[in-house]
């Protein structure tokens, strides 16, 4: 099999290729180029999950960056295992045909149990004392001790929350050089995060975001010379594209107010009781799933959300279906923001009576994604130095929250999830090798997302 590098730059789209990013635009006038279609909902382990195997979120049950797991009632969000994706993955598919196949996957998502022969992901360890010790973990054993060795401790503040940016994929990047050089994997699939960052955080045309378009496009650029150098093809896709964000929707306050959703009283604030709720969301970007406990409660729901300003649509069974994501992990509604809007998933009706994980950085305590994750709370009078007493508290091992993340959803600049109008704005497909070479040209100019296992194929079989 001929060697591919897949590159995955978030929030990328064919619209960006151009003048400020030279590499990637000399990656697209040498081989292919073009917008690839997005899928319902158009968020990171949804895509990822398409990507992998050709299928919708119908059929490979991603529904979306989490879900809530009804026979636990509980709201988990960006799990890794890769069993959690139904259907055969590209990496699986590709040692079927040719069993001396190899593959490196660094820091794509469901990599947990992945079958590929090295991996690198984030994954801290969570000591019985309720402290958080930040890590990677690696296949086989040992490979990311030996990656950290020789480039460093991963960046992991830089990978999420207010301090995120260039460290982080500029550190994969280089653990994928090193890669690429010393274990010469058939396939290597690289994620990149840098310019999701800016982009949520000041939109996509903050000069901040230009900024960052540049940045990324220079360590694509190191790639892809890399991957010429050892005879490899290389293929950049993006999972979505990022648009403005103009305003927040708070389905969870509306569901509570309407006596839909309960909430349980605790020493630490108010949280979302699930067993007790007869309709909650799982807020998700520009998508919310709606969970409700029967039918009458499915009607009541649905009424109370139709009145909110910046929904788009409703889904209910047969437009889930429509939309390919009608699995049973999905709400028995599914909310699409319009343009510009997206959903929050606060429910209290009183800051002064959020839970103590509101104001932390904590992706998987939150029944929802939060962007604001992004931000230091601006009305914090001097942040740097409440931080320093965290990092005080913690190196004493002492009992600590890094409350530090604003509760105010209007700072955030970007956000996605939704089909993009156009869809140049919306995820993007290049490739080192012209359409034929990487399959069939899209007959209206847009590659399908469920074609790229395909596309791989193709060009490692070449």
């Amino acid at each position: 099999m001929k060697p591919v590098l897949l590159l995955n730059v978030v929030g990328l789209t064919r619209r960006q290729v151009g003048a400020d990013t030279p590499h990637l635009e000399r990656l697209a006038e040498r081989g292919a180029a073009a917008p690839m279609r997005a899928i319902l909902p158009g968020v990171t382990l949804s895509a990822q999950a398409t990507m992998l195997t050709g299928r919708t979120p119908s059929e490979h049950g991603a529904v979306g960056n989490g879900w809530f797991f009804r026979d636990l009632g509980e709201v988990w969000l960006w799990r890794q295992p890769n069993r959690l994706v139904q259907g055969e993955k590209v990496y699986e598919r590709a040692k079927r045909l040719d069993p001396s196949f190899t593959c490196a996957k660094l820091f794509w998502w469901w990599n947990m149990g992945a079958r590929v022969d090295w991996s690198l992901t984030p994954r801290p360890f969570y000591p019985a004392d309720g402290r958080k010790l930040l890590a990677i973990y690696g296949t086989p054993r040992g490979f990311e001790d030996e990656v950290e060795r020789e480039l460093g401790k991963f960046p992991f503040f830089d990978f999420w929350g207010p301090k995120a940016g260039l460290a982080s994929s500029e550190w994969i990047a280089r653990s994928a050089l090193r890669t690429l050089e010393r274990e010469r994997p058939t396939l290597t699939m690289v994620y990149l995060p840098h310019l999701d960052y800016s982009h949520q955080r000041l939109g996509p045309g903050a000069p901040e975001s230009k900024a960052a378009l540049r940045e990324v496009d220079e360590l694509v650029g190191r790639l892809v010379a890399q991957a010429d150098a050892i005879g490899a093809e290389t293929l950049v896709v993006s999972e979505y594209g990022i648009e403005d964000a103009t305003r927040p929707i708070r389905p969870n306050v509306a569901l509570r107010r309407a006596g839909l959703l309960a909430v349980r009283d605790t020493p630490v604030g108010e949280v979302l009781d699930t067993f007790e709720s007869r309709a909650f969301c799982v807020a998700d970007h520009q998508i919310a799933h709606v969970y409700t406990r029967d039918e009458q409660a499915t009607r009541e729901a649905r009424d109370v959300l139709a009145k909110l300003d910046g929904i788009d649509a409703i889904l209910d069974d047969e437009g889930k279906r429509r939309e390919g994501i009608a699995h049973e992990r999905a709400g028995e509604l599914v909310c699409v923001a319009e343009r510009g809007a997206w959903f929050t998933y606060p429910y209290w009706l009183d800051d002064a009576k959020a839970p103590d994980f509101a104001r932390t950085v904590d992706i998987h305590r939150k029944p929802g994604y939060d962007p604001c994750e992004l931000f230091v709370d601006p009305e914090l009078r001097f942040p740097a130095l409440r931080v320093a007493r965290r990092l005080a508290q913690k190196k004493l091992s002492m009992r600590y929250l890094m409350d530090v993340i604003p509760l105010d959803a209007s700072l955030v600049g970007g956000t996605h999830g939704r089909r993009p109008d156009d869809a140049e704005d919306g995820p993007v497909f290049l490739c080192s090798a012209p359409f034929g070479d990487c399959g069939a040209e899209a007959a209206d100019g847009v590659v399908e997302m469920t074609s790229i296992p395909d596309r791989v194929i193709a060009l490692l079989t070449r």
